[in-house]
């Protein structure tokens, strides 16, 4: 498209969950719910319109042994984007890119800082690997950082104790989450296991990564106090694989994921009937690739929620949680085009027919 074309959407537009429109346009890289007058260059487009999707957990600018170089994190970027992920949520990065926020054709990035985690209770060279007592400094340090989120490891395996445990005691935790309100940004940690969780709870957590130590018990708490999930259960898939490589040093480790892998989809399924808020990630960029927020979104359907509410959980939802814009009158015009309905079937996500950002068609 040439600068001061007008792009037209026309078939169903999912501007809401219960609020379909029959087109939009695209002006001046924006959206308008009504015809522009005097247009000389239209191109119309028919399809099945939404939002540009969501990545909630995924991390642009690592892999799988640490940072990486800004050609790498390029690539990473592009691949959510020519998925239909615009905005990213970067659960967490060592790398600064920064420099993503100049490229007009690259997904918008919410950056939630670098990992704070215990010494030697993470995955090398992702974290910042410290002890209790400088928690809340380094919380603040990253609120200051980042774009309103601040991550934490809340959990990981104990090799004293063979299993999982928990990293922080909760006055510590109830300090740092403070700071971190009072610097006007919102906390969440990697959870896998249970005894993690209360302590969180008892902070003032926001959001929960992963969540698969959720239980019968905790999860009212999670719905009465708005607490978020994002199950990432596209790398809950990878724990049987992981239990096999550690079980011969870790068996309670390992018999602890696998047992968290089985209940799964009745994890999630639960939080979801008790109404805990559950939005989309991925968590590419450490072992896994990018571009998978489609099989995420399928993974929520075998969980229990319909069609429109995985939906739910990539686009309207997670935009407003995230304090961004859908397709409103006058907002930054970022959609996905799909040959079919994917209220239908969502996995027609895995294949976009164009993506626009920022008004322009990129993929």
């Amino acid at each position: 498209m040439t600068d001061g074309a007008v792009l037209h959407i026309r078939g169903r537009v999912l501007v809401g969950p219960d609020e379909v429109l029959d087109e939009l346009w695209v002006v001046d890289g924006r959206v308008s719910l009504t015809r522009p007058t005097g247009a000389q260059d239209v191109r119309t487009v028919t399809g099945w319109a939404l939002p540009g999707l969501v990545d909630a957990h995924c991390h642009v600018g690592l892999d799988a042994h640490g940072p990486v170089d800004a050609g790498t994190s390029e690539k990473q970027a592009i691949t959510d984007r020519d998925a239909g992920t615009l905005l990213i949520r970067d659960a967490g990065s060592p790398s600064d890119t920064r420099w993503v926020d100049d490229r007009e054709d690259l997904p918008k990035i919410i950056r939630a800082g670098r990992h704070i985690a215990r010494t030697r209770r993470y995955i090398r060279n992702f974290a910042h690997e410290i002890e209790p007592g400088d928690l809340t400094a380094y919380v603040v340090r990253e609120a200051r950082r980042g774009d309103g989120w601040v991550k934490l490891v809340g959990d990981w395996i104990d090799r004293e104790v063979g299993d999982l445990a928990a990293c922080w005691p909760g006055d510590t935790l109830a300090e740092a989450i403070a700071a971190a309100h009072a610097e006007g940004a919102r906390v969440t940690a990697h959870c896998f296991a249970t005894e993690s969780l209360p302590d969180l709870l008892a902070a003032g957590i926001d959001c929960i990564e992963h969540a698969t130590g959720l239980t019968e018990e905790l999860i009212p708490v999670f719905a009465e106090r708005g607490v978020a999930i994002v199950p990432t259960l596209v790398n809950i898939a990878t724990f049987p694989k992981l239990a096999e490589g550690g079980e011969a040093k870790f068996p309670n480790w390992a018999a602890h994921l696998r047992r968290l892998h089985e209940n799964r989809y009745r994890t999630v399924g639960a939080a979801h009937e008790a109404g805990v808020p559950i939005y989309v990630g991925t968590d590419a960029g450490g072992s896994l690739p990018h571009g998978l927020v489609a099989a995420e979104v399928a993974e929520l359907t075998k969980a229990g929620l319909t069609a429109t509410e995985a939906l739910n959980a990539t686009t309207w939802g997670a935009r407003a949680w995230l304090g961004r814009e859908g397709l409103t009158e006058g907002a930054p015009a970022d959609l996905v085009v799909y040959g079919a309905d994917p209220r239908a079937d969502v996995r027609v996500l895995a294949a976009p027919e164009l993506v626009v950002l920022r008004g322009r068609p990129v993929a």
